[in-house]
Parts: C-alpha cells; sequence; structure tokens
C-alpha cells in the first residue's frame, strides 16, 4: 500500500467519525425550542369516544396536561409539528426530561434546573444512536455513539461544537483523531498498522510515521498537493503504466512534484 492510500484511509475515518455527529445539534434544537415553549401550557378539550358505562374505549386530544395540588404543570402529553413528545417539570415549570418522536428519530433529554438541556439520548433514522452530554449552554461537549454497521466511537467537542477528539473502532481497527479548531493531526492504528499524521492548515496531510502489519516503519514527507517528496523505509511506488514497484525497509527514496522516483537508495 503506498503512502497516499494509508493517508487516505486515515482521512476517510476521520470524516466518517464526524459525519456521524453532524445531526446532533438539530435534534438539541428541536428539543429545546420545538417541544418546549410556553405555548404548550394551551390545552385544548378532551374528545371521548366509544364510551360504554364505566370506560372510556379512546380518548382524542392535542395534549394532555398533569397539574399538583398547587396547580402547577408537572408534566405534559402532546403532539407538536416535530411528533409526540411526553415532557416532565419541576416545581417552578422548569422542563427537566423530555421523552420525544422526531423525524430524526426517538430522543430522551434531561434538563438542569435552567431547563438547559445537559443529557441526549438519541436514535437516528440511519440506525445509529447516540449519548451527548451537553454544557450549560446545550452545547454537545462529548458524545458517545454506534454507528448502524455496529462500531461504537467517543467524541469531545470544544465550545463550538467542533471535534477536537475523536476515538472510535471500525472495521480496519480503532483510530484516534485529535484535532484544532481547523483540524490538524490523526493518529490511528488499522489493520494495516499504527499510523501518525500531520495536517496543514487546508486539511493536506504533510507528514506521516507509518509501521506497517509486518513490523517495518517509515517516515514521509508531502507537498501541498498530497504528493510524498519523501519516503525512508518500507514503501510501495506505481509507475505511469500501473506496475507497483517495493522499496525494503531501509530504502530512502526521494519524488519530484510528478510522484516520479528522481532518486533511491537501498541498503
Amino acid at each position: 500500500m503506498t503512502i497516499e492510500e494509508r493517508f487516505g484511509k486515515m482521512e476517510r475515518e476521520l470524516e466518517r467519525q464526524k459525519r456521524r455527529n453532524r445531526w446532533l445539534p438539530g435534534v438539541v434544537l428541536v428539543l429545546v425550542g420545538g417541544f418546549i415553549a410556553p405555548a404548550l401550557f394551551k390545552t385544548t378539550p378532551l374528545q371521548a369516544r366509544e364510551q360504554v358505562p364505566g370506560a372510556v374505549k379512546e380518548i382524542r386530544a392535542k395534549s394532555i396536561v398533569l397539574d399538583d395540588e398547587n396547580g402547577k404543570t408537572r408534566a405534559m402529553l402532546r403532539v407538536g409539528k416535530d411528533g409526540p413528545s411526553l415532557e416532565l417539570f419541576d416545581e417552578n415549570r422548569k422542563p427537566r426530561a423530555t421523552l420525544f418522536v422526531s423525524k430524526t428519530g426517538p430522543a430522551l433529554g434531561l434538563s438542569d434546573e435552567n431547563g438547559k438541556t445537559r443529557v441526549l439520548l438519541a436514535m437516528v433514522k440511519d440506525g445509529g444512536s447516540s449519548l451527548m452530554m451537553c454544557d450549560e449552554n446545550s452545547v454537545g461537549r462529548v458524545s458517545l455513539f454506534m454507528g448502524k454497521d455496529g462500531y461504537p466511537g467517543l467524541d469531545l467537542f470544544d465550545e463550538n461544537f467542533n471535534p477536537r477528539a475523536m476515538l472510535a473502532v471500525g472495521k480496519d481497527g480503532p483510530s484516534l483523531g485529535l484535532s484544532d479548531e481547523n483540524g490538524k493531526t490523526l493518529l490511528g492504528v488499522g489493520k494495516d498498522g499504527p499510523s501518525l499524521g500531520l495536517i496543514d492548515e487546508n486539511r493536506k496531510p504533510r507528514a506521516g510515521l507509518f509501521v506497517s502489519k509486518d513490523g517495518y516503519p517509515s517516515l514521509a514527507l508531502i507537498d501541498e498537493n498530497g504528493i510524498s517528496r519523501f519516503v525512508a523505509g518500507k514503501t510501495e511506488t506505481i509507475t505511469p503504466e500501473g506496475k507497483t514497484i517495493a522499496y525494503p525497509e531501509s530504502s530512502l527514496v526521494l519524488f519530484g512534484p510528478d510522484g516520479k522516483v528522481i532518486w533511491s537508495a537501498i541498503k
């Protein structure tokens, strides 16, 4: 496998992890804005159907509100434009727990005494699930997820919901991504062996340290166009004719901007 192919696999795995959590901010907004609002305390008359003596077969309503002995709303079952929800309130009429089903799937939200969502357990339409822990501003900071493919992952976010650390297990093995606000480093362990990549401000791989599955290390330096220019250690190159050339672990290879070998030393 060439250096470029290994970097490509690392980047694809990191992007797959990021895509898993792109739906979460929308679910939190639906939770705090669509289901929980002062208008929810407005109720509509109940309508009973198919009554027989001593029993009610069916009750239809837009919402059902339960009040405590002081007249404070403590629970509400309703159907809104985003779907059905069950909400539980504390003695200060702050929403503390919400169970709902939206267009993206079912979810359970837990809120603090200020009504801010702090924990969100959700499933999405692609079959994945996630447990999100939020800060005091309802911004997700920690996400434990399981993809529809059955592989788990853990993401840590900054205050702007940018992923900064990602730990996942995929079909090729475990991977760890560490990023600044622009995404700069990659660290992974896959079926091809462990690897460390350094990325520039344009998310282009510029340096890589790899150990192959048979235990041989290699170091690569890459230009801004994604072309390997310097490789020390075991590697492969592909000629314009499609022929693969394998270099042993004691190799030193220099490439031109077109990806062709301009100098090599093998010992």
